[in-house]
């Protein structure tokens, strides 16, 4: 965390600054499209956004991250002592983690409502005994705690010009598309973690099973039932994108440019994936650098032009028009299918 982002904030106290500071540090070390997009918010909002991704960012780790021979009953009470740490912490304590005491300080200077953590929370609980879906109700109900909380966790931070309960409904939208997107990514990775995020129905219904994704993960072949099924997921997932597509309107105009940077990343895995021939179970498919810097690029040029109009106050003459955002989707363009 650089101090004018902590000054432009207002947070002073050095303890909190330090706190802020190790949640900016994992999002940089972990959230690689995501910490890029936020840095085209204002100085001021980003370390709000820093704490909301960095406790997520603990609470999965604890989940799912490095743990040596720890199973499911050490990482709950590793997930206990992190709940019970933010109890505290909401409760007016300091929090003894520094992702619970800036969290905390979040949730206070914004008024994040205190059961979208505890949703989260019971979601993550979850992926420790929980390791498929039988239909999409059922992966729906689990992403409302671990994606969709997310986006309406910072919409009070980004800020909006229509009521929060017109644009709530599309930041929920979009958190999960990203997690979709994450999940037809990941399959491959998650398979090794022992879970299967596809729902069993879409599964089955092209006669995929979990004997036939381990085999194509152990051994790099692909299958024609199984790139049926991941085309139909990524169906899917666009249809999230659409829904949520409206919502960026809804946002501060400042706001704008971070969501749409990462709708148009995020959206453009999707056209990784296919540009792999939806080769997911034996490799990571990635936006390329170059592309990545020229959306970033794109959305630097907007929130500049955002935030000259935010200056000259309401009714003033807007800037020069930025580039609009891909559209996820939409079928992948040619010259967005290259891969690194």
């Amino acid at each position: 965390m650089t101090a004018r982002e902590l000054d432009a904030a207002g947070i002073t106290d050095p303890a909190l600054r330090s706190a802020y500071t190790r949640c900016r540090e994992l999002n940089a070390r972990h959230g690689r499209t995501y910490f890029l997009a936020t840095r085209l918010l204002t100085p001021g909002r980003r370390p709000a956004v820093h704490a909301l991704y960095g406790f997520a960012r603990w609470a999965d780790d604890i989940v799912d991250g490095p743990g040596g021979d720890a199973g499911p009953a050490a990482r709950a009470l590793a997930l206990d002592r992190l709940e019970d740490d933010l109890a505290r912490g909401l409760a007016g304590g300091a929090g003894a983690e520094p992702v619970v005491r800036a969290l905390t300080d979040t949730v206070r200077r914004h008024g994040i409502a205190h059961q979208l953590l505890a949703d989260f929370l019971t979601s993550m609980r979850s992926d420790l005994t929980v390791t498929s879906y039988p239909d999409h109700t059922a992966l729906r109900s689990y992403m409302h705690g671990s994606a969709a909380v997310i986006g309406l966790q910072m919409l009070p931070v980004l800020g909006t010009v229509t009521p929060h309960e017109e644009a709530a409904p599309h930041a929920a939208e979009l958190g999960v598309a990203f997690q979709m997107t994450n999940f037809l990514r990941d399959v491959g990775e998650d398979l090794d973690r022992g879970r299967v995020y596809l729902p069993q129905d879409l599964l089955g219904a092209h006669g995929v099973h979990h004997d036939l994704l381990r085999h194509c993960r152990d051994t790099g072949h692909t299958d024609s039932r199984v790139t049926a099924a991941l085309k139909a997921f990524e169906s899917l997932t666009r249809t999230a994108y659409r829904r949520a597509a409206p919502g960026i309107g809804m946002l501060d105009p400042v706001s704008r440019p971070c969501i749409r940077t990462a709708f148009t990343l995020y959206g453009e895995i999707l056209d990784a994936v296919a540009a792999t021939g939806y080769r997911v179970l034996d490799r990571r498919a990635v936006v390329p650098r170059r592309r990545r810097a020229l959306v970033a690029a794109n959305g630097l040029l907007r929130a500049t032009a955002a935030r000259a109009a935010a200056r000259r106050g309401p009714g003033a003459p807007p800037g020069p028009a930025a580039p609009a955002p891909t559209d996820p989707s939409a079928a992948p363009h040619p010259a967005q299918r290259e891969v690194a």
